[in-house]
């Protein structure tokens, strides 16, 4: 399908879009979270990097990463356009979450980094005993 924008206009609207809360993957976390009877996550804590949910009292960060945009080793793909924005794109993705990894274990923190595709009921099992093992 072709862009109804000119290429200049879609650089400006796609360079306004923030990330925020991606609600199909925190979600799915908060209903296995919720199923299981785990306790004591908070969200939306200001603690650098942002992580989606915050165990305070087991000093626990969690992220849910997006098998795309933190460069999945199972799932991961790249657009076959725009080849050279994109790999820049993804490795600076890659990068910043090793640098926020890095500094919120050196404030005596601990980080647990939960694939998207880990959020099936079919991974369930072995998602829930991560969890469980980061929280102990």
């Amino acid at each position: 399908m072709t862009d109804v924008f000119s290429k200049s206009k879609r650089s400006d609207v796609m360079s306004r879009i923030r990330g925020k809360e991606n609600k199909a993957t925190e979600m799915a976390l908060i209903k296995l979270f919720r199923r299981n009877r785990i306790t004591g996550w908070r969200r939306n804590q200001p603690v650098f990097g942002k992580p989606d949910f915050m165990f305070p009292k087991n000093k626990l960060a969690v992220f849910v990463d997006g098998c795309f945009w933190h460069g999945c080793p199972k799932h991961a793909t790249r657009p076959s356009t725009n080849r050279a924005f994109w790999n820049k794109k993804l490795a600076a993705n890659k990068a910043r979450d090793q640098i926020v990894k890095r500094t919120i274990c050196t404030r005596g923190m601990r980080v647990l980094r939960i694939w998207q595709h880990e959020l099936t009921r079919r991974n369930e099992s072995r998602l829930l005993l991560r969890i469980r093992r980061a929280l102990a």
